[in-house]
């Protein structure tokens, strides 16, 4: 045991929860949930990937570490009219869709026949309106939000993984100490609250399988490349069925979507963990101790966000999301036999756009696709 494996699974943990539970904050308050609901969501989704990692790590002796889904997330805060009991039935059915893909072989490589460029444009999107929405937080409280957003571009040039975390922590300081912060709440340990499931047909439509497509697309299937990359040879369906089952199981509780982990497996997988690639498998153990801890506290950590400014959690939102946009565009925009396509899904799904009570997000996938079948019909 090395003292860079917990190390590196502690860094792993502050920065992926840190640096997105503005996110999760977003994506609760889009559906309507209260405040008690969101704690109960941020408890339930820590507790799932507690058992995610302590599990799948020692069952396969790699460092599998699994996160909340960044790009569902802003897909759920990007959406409006749904309810929270509908956000728990479209969460119920995205588990059952991630069990299923885990079982069924066809429907991962269904997933894969995705082109990569269109699942991008759609994902790209998604993440704009945070950014956009980032950039108009400026006139709110300039005085707060400028230099925040200096500090997170020089910052980033050193280290980008902490950049959001320390915007986060010095904006949160600099706003209590500038008077724009009441008092604190009290300290109090978490609780879950069940919520009855309410399944329609826009929900599941509009929500749920948009959800699905970017978790697979944008998070599993990046998860897995990244543990390959590291030199492992996982099983895909055993890990995504997991992760399917778990949030399947805590979605009544208001958790969002757990998938496989990306930029905290890179942080956990490397050769700066461990020389010897067997013994990383021990960061998953230390990753969950570490949600572990957020999970007791997560009523703390939402009472606090709650007090704080929104500007400064639309800032934070928004630039936690501006490398996995600017990653988006590229990919989007890479093959230029696919740009077109692309660029419709984009546009189609950064208009916001909602028909027959279905949300962007699918509208932009079923144009783009639309339109990648024409050009390759043409060429026949």
């Amino acid at each position: 045991m090395r003292i860079s494996i917990p190390i590196s699974a502690f860094v792993a943990a502050i920065v992926g929860f840190g640096g997105t539970l503005a996110l999760v904050i977003a994506a609760a308050k889009a559906v309507g949930a209260t405040q008690i609901e969101t704690a109960s969501g941020v408890t339930a989704i820590c507790l799932a990937m507690v058992v995610e990692c302590l599990w799948l790590s020692w069952r396969t002796k790699m460092p599998v570490i699994t996160a909340w889904s960044t790009p569902g997330l802003a897909l759920i805060a990007a959406s409006s009219g749904f309810t929270m009991p509908q956000a728990v039935g479209a969460f119920m059915v995205t588990g059952v869709l991630l069990v299923a893909t885990g079982l069924f072989k066809p429907l991962t490589r269904l997933i894969a026949k995705i082109p990569a460029s269109v699942a991008s444009g759609m994902l790209a999107g998604i993440l704009v309106s945070f950014a956009v929405n980032a950039a108009k937080a400026i006139p709110a409280d300039p005085w707060l939000i400028l230099p925040l957003i200096a500090a997170f571009f020089v910052i980033r040039l050193f280290n980008p993984a902490l950049s959001v975390l320390v915007v986060l922590i010095g904006g949160g300081l600099a706003a209590f100490l500038t008077g724009r912060v009441g008092s604190l709440p009290a300290p109090e340990l978490s609780t879950l609250t069940l919520i009855a499931p309410q399944f329609t047909a826009s929900a599941i439509i509009g929500l749920a399988l948009p959800l699905y497509l970017v978790t697979m697309a944008s998070q599993n299937l990046s998860g897995l490349a990244v543990l390959r990359a590291a030199g492992y040879h996982p099983e895909p369906g055993p890990l995504i069925g997991v992760t399917g089952l778990f949030s399947l199981l805590s979605a009544p509780f208001g958790a969002a979507t757990t998938n496989l982990a990306a930029i905290s497996a890179a942080i956990c997988t490397g050769p700066d963990v461990h020389p010897d690639p067997a013994e990383r498998w021990k960061t998953g153990p230390f990753y969950a101790l570490a949600y572990l801890i957020f999970a007791v506290f997560g009523a703390s950590l939402v009472a606090i966000f709650a007090v704080l400014p929104q500007s400064l959690i639309v800032l934070v939102a928004g630039l936690a999301l501006t490398a996995p946009l600017a990653n988006a565009l590229s990919i989007a925009l890479k093959d230029e036999a696919e740009r077109m396509p692309a660029t419709v899904t984009f546009a189609a799904t950064a208009s916001g756009l909602t028909l027959f009570g279905v949300g962007a997000a699918f509208w932009g996938l079923v144009a783009g696709m639309a339109v990648l079948f024409l050009e390759k019909l043409k060429k026949r």
